[in-house]
């Protein structure tokens, strides 16, 4: 809890001292004492209360006992109710001393005054025990909070890092059956790698991104595939205009048009087309990738699954959600969908 709190809880005690000072000059002056005697004995006796019950809530902010120790609060009440109501007569004693009816009443007077002050006092540390113990359990719950979010951002890191080494190991193997064959490819293919490496690197400090950007990006890896598959592998991306400016978390749409290529290419000998669409669903960027799918053919439980695992995981993490991937077949096709919200 922040320290205004305790700024708004030292004007509202001010205020509430302020209006029981001049509720008790009225009392004074009603029971047939003069103006004077009124205001000195509110001034003194309220001055004393508002420093005492201060320098309570002060030590309860730097010291917050347990709640076994009531009794101990109690007791701090007491002796400062005591000290106040003491401390009052004292000095109105020596102020007002020749005038009898008003020692006889403060003589008389002295348990009221001990009492008010004590519940006066008592309302200040039990209000100022409340306030500490509501500010510690806030300042564990931002603890709490801080560490989970450092362990999703370091999770959402290791997902993003291991991306690199699984796309980056499908290409080397790729360039390394073109060397021997057709070196110029492999060449081309060694520069298209490194330019998309190259971009993935300034994209690592970046929770999100534009589709634009993702899409541009998605370019270089489809360029590299190209040169794996030739014209057996074919792309069409069709991106609503307004969905463009809309934002993605960063090389989240890779692993899904490897996923495709993967079910669309491994297990066929003809050409194939992948298809990618975005398109905006109220506060959503939804995007979709299909390609074909051969059911006698393909090994669907082939490989890993790294790829959409942690594109689900990623999403997890950043939106709280497990149900923005989602994939079914149909008839002949194979459909990849993954809703953004556009919420953070």
């Amino acid at each position: 809890m922040k320290d205004l709190s305790y700024k708004k809880m030292s004007f509202a005690y001010i205020a509430y001292i302020l209006l029981w000072a001049v509720l008790h000059v009225f009392v004074f002056h009603r029971l047939g004492f003069s103006w004077q005697i009124a205001v000195v004995d509110s001034a003194i006796n309220n001055s004393l209360l508002l420093a005492l019950s201060f320098t309570m809530a002060m030590s309860l902010r730097y010291f917050s006992p347990s709640k076994r120790n009531v009794l101990m609060l109690i007791g701090w009440s007491i002796t400062l109710a005591i000290t106040c109501a003491w401390l009052s007569n004292f000095l109105l004693l020596l102020i007002f001393t020749s005038d009898a009816d008003y020692v006889a009443l403060l003589h008389k007077a002295f348990l009221i005054r001990f009492c008010v002050s004590f519940l006066i006092i008592e309302w200040v540390v039990l209000f100022s025990w409340i306030l500490n113990r509501m500010r510690a359990r806030q300042e564990i719950d931002a603890r709490k909070a801080n560490v989970e979010k450092l362990l999703r951002d370091a999770e959402l890191e290791g997902l993003r890092q291991q991306l690199q080494p699984h796309f980056l190991f499908n290409s080397l193997n790729s360039i390394s059956a073109l060397a021997g064959s057709k070196p110029e490819e492999a060449r081309k293919m060694i520069q298209q790698l490194s330019d998309f490496l190259r971009g993935t690197l300034k994209k690592d400090d970046k929770q999100l991104s534009s589709l634009q950007e993702e899409l541009k990006h998605l370019q270089l890896y489809l360029d590299i595939e190209k040169v794996r598959f030739g014209h057996r592998l074919n792309t069409e991306i069709n991106a609503d205009e307004q969905s463009l400016a809309l934002l993605i978390p960063p090389l989240l749409l890779q692993p899904l048009v490897e996923n495709a290529i993967k079910f669309g290419l491994y297990d066929t000998i003809g050409d194939v087309t992948i298809q990618i669409n975005s398109s905006v669903e109220g506060k959503n960027l939804r995007i979709t990738i299909t390609n074909p799918f051969d059911a006698e053919t393909a090994q669907p439980n082939q490989g890993t699954g790294f790829g959409l695992k942690s594109v689900q995981r990623r999403l997890h993490l950043l939106f709280f959600r497990n149900d923005l991937l989602k994939t079914e077949f149909n008839k002949n096709l194979y459909t990849t969908t993954v809703i953004i919200p556009q919420t953070i």
